[in-house]
């Protein structure tokens, strides 16, 4: 397991409040001090192959990989893959795919539920011969009928008391697939009074017949996640079990499991989820926006999934600067975004090469330079690495600007571009405006006719005078056409699971998350590629499309602007 060590750089405050001991960490220092376990710290990831990972899923990668890796110990990764009919081998792949790329890795330890059916089989067959399980012939309907609510206790079902023989009998030709889907599953026996409804005779197993990617057409019969998980556990020597606070009701019935079959007591430990602001981690309602066409798959860079997040530009040390920021407590909350996007700003501020791209082209006509004439000059890769040097970029009498960075009757703070005004070419010459030519039948702006000064090159001033605005360009013969995507936001609701009477999530999808512009970018670009960061200067960090971007075709995601609006926040605070 190697964590990805590039931290982002942290004030002293900051680094001081990281580094406090989270109670889980309290826990197992407090175990190891106590000799449990004969010392050993044993964690896992058991995510379930029926989608993709999502934002959420990386605190808990974080969690549970780095409390191992801090105490010496081992992760499992262990797929949970109970429920054929939901599940794709391409899931178990992608998952392995995000794990290694935020920076770990589970070495042999990698698991699948699937490996323990026949065990967990003979564990149910032991609980039946027990009687603490019976074979159950009501509909879903009628159990959840039967289970009552908080405030009234259940009833028992009227199968409840089926001999040890007749359970253990039906429960084989369950296996057997002797009956229809649906038509029996295998309970605990437990308290249908009890106060947790989790403990009032839940469902072991269920018939499914379907196919398994594992284990083929063998089993006709599917454990549950709730007696799957604890038993896993169990087999695999896991010392702590972290899960996120919605288990943490389900927690009595991890134990009971445990303690009447007298199996390895592992234990449970529930912390808050990682919840952002804007974001939707329902992998079920993720799969519908696949399904139904409102994003281009569980890749798409809109989507909060770690491959869409990953071919949009985000980086592992982000994403995991933000879960250690976020820390490891016992009540949910919602994360503002901007947190995660400064993180990533942090990070990328020291990696991405700085280019030259206009999204918005307005050709600029240099009238007092040749004709024929292309000069390199030189240009900074990053101000922020020396090491990763300079480049050249050509510069030739037609350009294109910012259509932007001009206005014909600019206002008295504009420090751009305007008639009879004077800025500076990032890294070429002073350039003033002399002329606007328009069309005559639009009045829109066509091009601008200006001349440089020939002293001024590299953009120093000649005589000492002083020039406010520094605008970007490319050359407009050299400059190779792009699709630039420009990214927003997926939703325009800060929480949308939380929706009005008469509305779903999909009411609150944003129609302008994704705008498609053709750019103009320097010449050096036409090589880049997915692996390498890019700040187009004064506008924002991009990324090559990892999918659609080609040799003959120059596609870039917009993974994040350039304004901080969290760092404002934190400096005022």
């Amino acid at each position: 397991m190697n964590k990805q060590k590039d931290s982002l750089s942290t004030d002293s405050k900051e680094s001081e409040t990281q580094h406090k001991r989270h109670f889980i960490q309290e826990v197992i220092e407090k175990d190891l001090a106590e000799g449990k376990n004969d010392g050993r710290v044993h964690t896992r990831f058991p995510p379930e192959p029926n989608g993709y990972l999502h934002i959420g899923h990386a605190k808990s990668i974080c969690l549970n990989f780095g409390l191992a890796e801090q105490y010496g110990g081992k992760c499992n990764l262990r797929f949970d893959d109970t429920n054929p009919s939901k599940e794709e081998i391409e899931y178990v792949q992608e998952i392995k795919k995000d794990i290694r790329w935020l920076g770990f890795d589970w070495g042999d330890h990698e698991f699948f539920a699937s490996d323990y059916f026949d065990q967990l089989f003979d564990l149910a067959v032991r609980l039946i011969k027990d009687g603490k399980a019976y074979v159950c012939d009501l509909t879903g309907n009628e159990i959840r009928e039967y289970r009552g609510t908080l405030k009234e206790p259940g009833k028992d079902s009227p199968y409840r008391n089926r001999t040890v023989e007749e359970n253990l009998d039906l429960f084989n030709r369950m296996k057997s697939g002797e009956f229809p889907d649906g038509s029996r599953v295998l309970r605990a026996k437990i308290d249908m009074a009890s106060p947790n409804l989790n403990m009032r005779d839940p469902v072991m197993y269920r018939m499914l017949k379907a196919h398994h990617h594992r284990t083929g057409d063998k089993w006709c019969i599917y454990p549950m996640y709730d007696f799957t998980h604890g038993q896993s556990d169990s087999i695999e020597g896991i010392t702590h079990s972290i899960c996120t606070l919605e288990f943490e009701d389900h927690r009595p019935l991890y134990n009971w499991y445990i303690e009447q079959l007298g199996i390895f007591p592992s234990k449970q430990y529930e912390f808050a989820r990682l919840n952002l602001a804007y974001v939707m981690t329902s992998k079920r309602k993720l799969l519908q926006l696949v399904q139904e066409g409102h994003v281009e798959g569980w890749d798409d860079p809109r989507m909060p999934t770690l491959s869409g997040m990953r071919r949009r530009g985000y980086t592992p040390e982000s994403i995991c600067a933000l879960c250690e920021k976020v820390g490891v407590g016992k009540t949910n909350s919602v994360v503002e975004f901007q947190l995660l996007e400064h993180f990533l700003r942090e990070d990328l501020n020291k990696k991405a090469l700085r280019v030259m791209a206009v999204l918005n082209p307005l050709r600029v006509v240099i009238t007092n330079y040749p004709e024929d004439q292309v000069e390199e000059l030189e240009a900074v890769n990053n101000p922020e690495d020396e090491s990763a040097g300079t480049r050249s970029v050509p510069f030739s009498k037609v350009i294109y600007i910012e259509r932007d960075d001009f206005m014909e009757d600019p206002p008295k703070k504009f420090f751009r571009l305007g008639p009879g005004r004077e800025v500076r070419l990032r890294y070429a010459y002073f350039l003033t405006c002399n002329e606007v030519i328009k069309n005559e039948a639009t009045g829109e702006i066509e091009e601008l006719h200006c001349t440089i000064d020939p002293a001024s090159r590299g953009g120093n001033s000649p005589d000492g005078r002083k020039v406010k605005g520094t605008i970007h360009w490319v050359s407009a013969d050299q400059a190779l056409d792009a699709e630039v995507r420009l990214y927003e936001q997926l939703f325009t609701n800060p929480n949308p699971s939380k929706v009005k009477e008469g509305e779903t999530f999909l009411d609150y999808l944003n129609t302008d998350s994704m705008k498609k512009v053709t750019a103009k970018v320097e010449p050096s670009l036409r090589d880049a590629t997915p692996e390498v960061p890019y700040q187009f200067e004064r506008n924002a960090y991009y990324r090559v499309d990892s999918c659609d971007s080609s040799p003959d075709r120059l596609v870039f995601n917009r993974t994040v602007t350039l304004r901080d609006s969290w760092a404002k926040i934190s400096k005022k605070k």
